[in-house]
């Protein structure tokens, strides 16, 4: 595993991920910042280890995991992600990724789950493996059905944001926002922003 990719679209994190990567012995570290740019590189460098953020302009991250399996079949999958919930790491897991962490871990950790990697091992924190040990995951759960962006969605909305602060906020168009809303209101059973916003107010973090 002297190669690794980093697919993320936000250049902090490759930077901080690229200096903890190369700090672990990994000679080669490149990156993407679309799910397109994160094929390409795939398959141009086959990377042992990729770390892998949900959320990209052009798609969703758990959605991608078994392209970039399809493309580089012993590539190990880590999603690092802003989505803290165990409902996510659980679904990280099934789109069959290799493990999942929270963008806000300490560096220690990230390094704990790049050899648990290396080591042919699944990652967990010990909150999200402890959650799915006792309780599982109800697949009946809506919230577990939400993609990242409606998750994001909600989340801001339980923030106070309109739709269209929101679209700012993410930086895409207000029908993506409002097309988001909808489908929040259809998977969670409300009828209006008030609904979203109880629903969001009740999630952790």
């Amino acid at each position: 595993m002297n190669a690794a990719l980093i697919v993320d679209d936000h250049p902090i994190t490759h930077l901080g991920a690229a200096r903890l990567l190369r700090d672990l012995g990994y000679e080669q570290v490149h990156q993407a910042m679309t799910a397109q740019e994160a094929l390409q590189e795939a398959r141009n460098h086959r990377p042992g280890l990729i770390v892998l953020d949900i959320t990209l302009p052009d798609g969703d991250g758990l959605s991608l995991v078994s392209q970039l399996l399809e493309a580089v079949p012993d590539a190990r999958i880590l999603v690092f992600s802003m989505n803290d919930q165990t409902s996510f790491a659980a679904r990280a897991l099934e789109c069959g990724a290799h493990g999942f962490l929270s963008k806000n871990a300490p560096p220690e950790e990230f390094r704990q789950a790049v050899r648990a990697q290396e080591a042919g091992e699944f990652y967990l924190a010990p909150k999200h493996a402890i959650a799915l040990a006792t309780r599982g995951v109800n697949a009946a759960d809506p919230l577990s059905q939400l993609t990242p962006r409606e998750t994001e969605v909600l989340r801001l909305i339980g923030q106070g944001l309109s739709l269209q602060a929101i679209a700012d906020d993410l930086g895409v168009s207000y029908k993506t926002v409002a097309n988001a809303s909808s489908a929040l209101k259809r998977k969670l059973g409300v009828d209006g922003m008030n609904g979203l916003i109880r629903i969001a107010m009740e999630q952790p973090g």
